[in-house]
This record gives structure tokens, sequence and C-alpha cells, in this order.
């Protein structure tokens, strides 16, 4: 009689990263909602404050390659850790901004940290989570951001009321205390390599890039940035508001169905991902995310927008957890990747700093339905890129990978079997 083989557990030290994360998305949200007001407070316009918004996502994309580099050499750990710090300081030198130059400076420095500590997130993730649990692991990290993040606006709006900068100021004490409780339970001595095991160079992006399911991985990177982090926050407002005629509450509301149905869906799909594989998840939360993007142009009435927004919110709570384990898998726990991280983190940021410049164009020019219909379409190619990805999951994996893909630190020859496997058999 055969038994089912028994999930691996997650380690302690993956449940302080997720607590971490809560913490920081929560602190993050406070400021959200009060950002374009306090920028307005200095006399500039509405082009202006949404600059503020986009300094930040855009310094995030520039350092992110000096990031990669900072984690291949001092570890994930340090950098984690500075990176936190580095944003707590920015959101305290924000809050005593006294000018709209310095409020931009000081925002964008907040860039440079989060890209630190959010390349060696997914580091942290990688090395510490058994290979077959990355989908549970990923999805766990992610449902701390999202929780944290739909409750963060409405702390945030409620502290506004003592002044718009006390949101700034409890985020920096939240990344504080976050980066604390990090230091003292992620210790040094859970990211060290068992005895025995001989210590691999950090994968280079040449490396990566070799395997199809990376270079998959970046193109829908790049459609979760525009369509998810982009266009669905700075067009899906505006739709509900300008186009249907609804109130505000309309526009949170969308976000908050979005949200809603992302939740919902992330922890199935991690346990999915790492039961059935990482492609079938990621072809589908593609389909389905740019089917229902696309078809958000044609609603009518506020009811059939949540509806849609809650449906594409599942989509993309598939998406999710699978292409990051992917990404993992191409890295293998048995070395760092910081470079390619970085990239990874690139494209998306890239894709939701092109989208909603993009998407606005087609809004004036054209509609929202072409703008909608462009960012599904985006997603769909995606979906195409995959097409010939393999499938990346310990045990389910092709028979033979380049080594290029796993890392024997050589460019040629090919493998029977992956580096997380290895590792597994001893």
């Amino acid at each position: 009689m055969t038994t089912t083989p028994r999930a691996p557990t997650l380690p302690r030290e993956i449940w302080v990263l997720v607590a971490a994360a809560f913490v920081i998305a929560m602190g993050y949200g406070l400021v959200a909602p009060v950002l374009p007001q306090f920028a307005q407070s200095f006399d500039v316009g509405v082009a202006a404050s949404s600059v503020v918004v986009s300094v930040f996502a855009f310094f995030r994309l520039v350092f992110a390659p000096a990031g990669g580099r900072l984690v291949a050499r001092l570890g994930e750990r340090p950098v984690y850790l500075t990176g936190l710090l580095i944003v707590a300081a920015s959101s305290a030198a924000t809050a005593f901004a006294q000018s709209y130059a310095q409020l931009l400076i000081f925002r964008g420095l907040g860039g440079i940290g989060s890209t630190m500590f959010t390349v060696s997130a997914m580091g942290l993730i990688i090395r510490l989570a058994p290979p077959a649990a990355r989908g549970r692991a990923s999805a766990a990290y992610g449902s701390a951001f999202l929780i944290g993040g739909i409750g963060g606006p409405l702390a945030g709006g409620l502290l506004a009321e003592a002044g718009l900068q006390v949101p700034f100021l409890v985020y920096a004490g939240a990344l504080v205390l976050a980066a604390t409780v990090v230091a003292v339970l992620l210790r040094p001595a859970a990211l060290r390599r068992p005895a025995g095991t001989v210590e691999k160079p950090p994968m280079t992006l040449r490396e990566a890039a070799a395997h199809p399911s990376y270079r998959a991985s970046l193109a829908s990177a790049f459609a979760h940035g525009w369509s998810n982090f982009g266009v669905r926050t700075a067009i899906v407002p505006l739709f509900a508001t300008a186009a249907l005629g609804a109130g505000a509450w309309a526009a949170g509301a969308a976000l908050a169905a979005f949200a809603i149905g992302n939740a919902a869906a992330l922890n199935p799909a991690g346990r999915l991902t790492d039961a059935r594989g990482r492609k079938p998840l990621v072809l589908i939360g593609l389909v389905v995310g740019g089917v229902l993007t696309a078809a958000l142009g044609l609603a009518g009435n506020v009811t059939v927008l949540l509806v849609l927004s809650a449906a594409a919110g599942i989509g993309t709570g598939l998406l999710s957890p699978a292409q990051q384990a992917t990404v993992g898998d191409v890295i293998g726990h048995e070395r760092s990747g910081g470079p390619v991280l970085a990239t990874f983190s690139m494209f998306q940021d890239a894709g939701a700093i092109l989208g909603p410049i993009l998407a606005g164009l087609l809004v004036d020019h054209v509609g929202y339905g072409a703008a909608f219909a462009v960012s599904g379409g985006i997603s769909l190619l995606a979906a195409v890129a995959w097409l010939p990805a393999e499938e990346t999951l310990p045990g389910r994996e092709p028979a033979a990978h380049e080594a290029a893909g796993r890392g024997d630190g050589h460019g040629g020859g090919r493998r029977s079997a992956s580096s997380d496997d290895v590792s597994r058999r001893g």
C-alpha cells in the first residue's frame, strides 16, 4: 500500500519573514493614502504629487542591479536588515521635509532600501523553504503583504487626523520593529550550509537566462507589474468614477474586491503549485487575469466591475506563488542568486512604471476599453512565452537540464537531476 508523502513543513524562519512582511506592508499602507496630500501641502499640482508616488518605484528599478550584487557579496540577512533601516530613515526624514524637493529626495531614497529588502527576502525564502514547499512559502509571504496592505490604508487615514506627518513616523517605527524581530529571530546559524556542503558561487544572470523557465518568469513578472501593480491601481479607480459615474467608494471597492479575490486564491495556489507543478498555475493565472483585465472595459456598472475585479484577483493569486517558486527552483537553495532575483524584480517594477503611463495615453486618445484590452493582451502574451518553458517542480522537471540553468558554474553540459533533487538525496 502506497501513501502520499507528507508535505514538508515550513521552518520557523519563514514565519519570521512572514510576520515582518505583514508589519512592512501595514506600514507602507499607512502612508499610501496621505502621500499625495502631503505633497500638495507644498503647493504643487496633481502631476507633481503623482511624481512623488512614482519616484519610489523608479529608485527601486534603478538600484535593483546594485542590490542584487550586494546580496551576492554580503548575503541576504545583512542586506535585508540594512534595507529595512534605510526605508525607516527615509520615512522619518520624509515626515520632516521642508520643501517639495526634499520630499522627492527622501521618498526616492526609500526606494533604494525597498529593493534591498525585497530582493534579499526572496533570496531568504528560496534558501530557507524546502524545495517542495516553495509555493506555500511564497503564498504565505504574499498573503502577509496583502493583508497588511489592506489594513494599512484604513489606519493611515485615521492617523492622518493627527497630522500628515504622523503616518510616516509610525511607518518608520514599524520598520525598526520589523528589523529588530528579524535580527533577533532569524539567526545567522539558520542560514549556514550543512557540514560537508560545497559552497557554490552565486548564480549569474547569464546562467539563469539560459533556462527557458527563468526567461518566461521575466515575461510574466513584467505583465504582473503592468496589469496588477500599475494599471489596476492607477486606471481602475478612474474608470469607476469617471466612466461609470460612481462615487469615490466604488474606486476603493474595486481595489478591495481584487485584493479579496487575490487573498482567497494565494494559499490554495501555493499548495497546488507544490503538488501539481509551477507551470499549470502560471498559465491559468495569466490567462484568467489577462481575459478578465481586458473585460474590465466592457463593465457597464459597478456590480460587474466588482465581480470582474474579484475574479481577476483570483487569477493573480494563482500566478504569484508559482512564478516565484519557479525562480527559486532555477536558482536552487544551495546557491545565492542576488542578480537573478534583482532582474526578476526589475521586470516587475518596469511593468508597474510603464503600464500606467501607456494605459493613460490610451485612455486619453482612444478610451478605457483600449487601455484594458492592451493590458490584458500583455498577460496573454506572457502566457505564450510560458508555453515552451520547462516544469521546475523538484521531481517533476524534465530528466535533463542545462548546467547553466542549475549551475555547476560552467557554461555547458547537461545534468540528469536538479540541484535540489541532489541535495534532497544527500
